[in-house]
């Protein structure tokens, strides 16, 4: 049996538990956020803690931290108009969303810093990031405090999927051609690796990858030790 480092989370310093749960919680999918102020200021920048977090309707969420004089300026955006663009990184636009990252004033916009090029919505007022692969058109549902309350929580509802013709064949979106990137703890990204089929073993709604048989799971040598 391998041995483990026991650490208490009961009053654990912030900037070590922030290392755990981005060092533990791996892969994660990034949210590459375009939102824009009441003025037209349009803000790129990527988050790590996001995920849906419904379907029916379809529903993200992100989490993103204040800083220490108040709210980062993509909070502040979709507070403001509520509306935001989730744009999906793939390795081609990877180094476009790092630099992305960095930290601009309020009053400067990421994209035309950058040189992102921008497309308009069809839904919502904010653009989309043009060379991403899939765009997902998002208003804000609500935002719930969490913990201490530096972290938020930002639900939103997609009202709008744009996807590649090369990567949806109207019934799913090919991973493999989209060829995502992940966030990774430290200053590391992932792509997907080695992929493992499996049918699915619960039916999710629509079915897709789901087999109806028995599941009956083969130990290996270890476990049969």
């Amino acid at each position: 049996m391998k041995n483990f480092k026991f650490v208490d989370a009961n009053g654990l310093d912030t900037a070590l538990a922030y290392k755990l749960v981005v060092g533990c919680v791996v892969p994660r999918p990034i949210a590459w956020i375009t939102s824009m102020n009441s003025k037209g200021l349009v803000n790129a920048a990527p988050f790590s803690s996001y995920n849906y977090v419904a379907t029916d309707p379809p529903m993200l969420g992100v989490n993103i931290a204040s800083k220490a004089h108040g709210l980062k300026d993509t909070a502040k955006n979709i507070l403001e108009t509520g509306e935001f663009v989730v744009n999906v990184v793939d390795v081609d636009n990877m180094e476009m969303m790092h630099a992305s990252a960095a930290e601009f004033d309020a009053d400067v916009s990421e994209t035309s810093s950058l040189g992102i090029e921008l497309i308009p919505s069809l839904k919502v007022k904010v653009p989309r990031v043009a060379n991403s692969p899939i765009q997902m058109e998002c208003r804000l549902d609500q935002s719930v405090k969490l913990g201490a309350g530096r972290n938020v929580l930002y639900i939103g509802e997609i009202v709008a999927f744009h996807i590649w013709d090369e990567l949806f064949d109207g019934e799913r979106v090919d991973s493999i051609k989209l060829n995502p990137v992940a966030r990774l703890g430290g200053p590391n990204y992932s792509a997907l690796g080695q992929i493992f089929n499996k049918p699915m073993i619960q039916k999710p709604p629509g079915g897709e990858g789901w087999v109806n048989q028995v599941f009956e799971p083969k130990l290996n040598s270890k476990d049969q030790k």
